[in-house]
């Protein structure tokens, strides 16, 4: 870690990357750096290449059980945005008019609660699905929230607050079987479970990739389904066909429009290169082990509350806290001035489950673990948090 620092805020960035992500970008800067095209001097074909090549991977790797079978995934399905919320904008954008009905949680992020909202204004109406008391949504209350007018169903796998991981194969099912395109944010996920969209039903699948598939910022996309359609609502240079006057209607250019994040997008092929060399059920599996350590940690110390459910299944390595007598706010400085540990603190841009909690408005203090963190990193901050609280009539350490 950066000059003793105790980094536990993966789960609004993944801190360090690996260096092979560093060495790529780079690489990529100083070796080609250009913009790509079918046609051409080599460099932009070169580039070309590894976007496409990306695309494929990147298809593949959320389409397991269709690779398993031997079936192919169209790679163009996968469309490059900048980040998961401009992902959700999309898909939002694409599907959603005045009249019609969006079904979501209150545990969604605000890159859905916005564009929701917006939506709403617009006259469209919409339906937020509460969880049960640790934070799991029942898929018959996604039933029962379908309207012969609804035309997405959008929910998180898992809580960028709590860490709760959502059934998709129960909740697909569900939307399949009423003929509801169902999105799923995996902002949490990507890179950190499985995720198979052929087995979860899955018609649009929003990523990011500077979490967990440990590529730069300013990378993400959409993975659609072959079967599933959309509207796309930005329009510019595509680099093929200029002479046409409306922006193309094939993928992945119906939902791109512009120059691409060519170095990010570099990044996060090798970020995934790193996530399939060790496995991603390795990296979940040293992650909760350490988020065990650290919530069992947390239940000694007296006035801390875990919100949300502790249990180690159906999770990520995340947890929010709270502690008697202090904002969170004030813990989270505590933490990193005088312990040199990174949390994060407030609502978390998903003010919806902090009101289902009661924890509106000074919210929790999050802490969110990595593949790189210790055994040692964990033991530290739950000493941390004991001193804390036990000065707990003090907004300073004494």
């Amino acid at each position: 870690m950066t000059d003793g620092i105790i980094y536990l805020d993966n789960a609004a960035t993944s801190f360090p990357k690996p260096e092979v992500v560093h060495d790529t970008v780079r690489d990529f800067y100083r070796d080609n750096g250009v913009n790509p095209g079918r046609t051409g001097c080599d460099l932009a074909l070169n580039a070309e290449k590894m976007i496409h090549q990306t695309r494929k991977r990147l298809s593949n790797f959320f389409n397991k059980s269709l690779v398993d079978a031997g079936k192919k995934k169209d790679p163009n399905r996968l469309v490059f945005t900048l980040n998961a919320t401009m992902s959700l904008n999309l898909v939002i954008n694409g599907l959603v008019r005045p009249g019609d009905h969006v079904v979501t949680t209150v545990l969604e992020h605000n890159s859905v609660i916005r564009p929701v909202n917006h939506k709403i204004a617009e006259g469209a109406e919409a339906t937020f699905v509460k969880p049960d008391g640790e934070g799991y949504l029942d898929p018959e209350d996604i039933r029962k929230a379908i309207r012969s007018n609804t035309v997405l169903v959008i929910v998180n796998h898992a809580s960028n607050v709590t860490g709760v991981v959502q059934n998709l194969e129960a909740i697909g099912a569900v939307c399949h079987g009423k003929g509801v395109p169902f999105a799923v944010d995996t902002a949490q996920t990507a890179g950190v479970l499985p995720i198979d969209m052929a087995k979860c039903h899955i018609s649009f699948l929003t990523f990011t990739g500077h979490k967990g598939l440990f590529a730069p910022t300013g990378t993400g996309g959409i993975c659609v389904a072959d079967d599933a359609e959309i509207t796309g609502t930005i329009y510019g240079g595509t680099g093929v066909r200029s002479a046409v006057p409306l922006h193309l209607e094939e993928y992945p250019y119906r939902l791109e429009a512009g120059t691409l994040n060519l170095a990010g997008i570099a990044g996060l092929s090798a970020g995934l290169d790193w996530v399939e060399e060790r496995g991603v059920k390795n990296i979940h599996r040293h992650e909760m082990e350490l988020l065990g350590l650290l919530q069992d940690g947390l239940l000694e110390i007296p006035g801390v509350k875990i919100w949300g459910t502790t249990s180690l299944t159906n999770r990520v390595a995340t947890v929010s806290i709270t502690a008697e007598n202090y904002d969170a706010s004030d813990i989270g400085t505590i933490l990193d001035v005088d312990y040199n540990i990174q949390t994060r603190t407030g609502l978390h841009c998903a003010p919806l489950i902090h009101e289902h909690h009661g924890t509106v408005p000074r919210g929790t203090v999050r802490l969110s673990v990595g593949p790189f963190n210790t055994r040692d990193h964990i033991e530290t901050a739950v000493k941390a948090m004991a001193q804390i609280a036990a000065d707990r009539f003090s907004t300073t350490k004494v």
